[in-house]
């Protein structure tokens, strides 16, 4: 099976950690963003309302050690 992405592709990763300079560091940092703002709390909502269990699940990865 093919390794699937989550919120950031392999290629951002790489921009995330320099490899591809500051401009692409900046471009990804803002795709990132806006993945976070737009389509993670509509994702949110849509597991709130119809699978509370996976949302759950969801924030003991995202929110682990806090």
């Amino acid at each position: 099976m093919a390794k699937q992405r989550a919120l950031i592709t392999e290629t951002e990763r790489e921009q995330l950690a320099g490899e591809h300079g500051d401009q692409r560091k900046y471009e990804a940092t803002s795709r990132i963003r806006r993945r976070i703002n737009e389509e993670m709390s509509t994702d949110v909502e849509v597991l709130e309302e119809y699978n509370p269990d996976l949302l759950e699940e969801l924030r003991e990865v995202v929110c682990e050690g806090e």
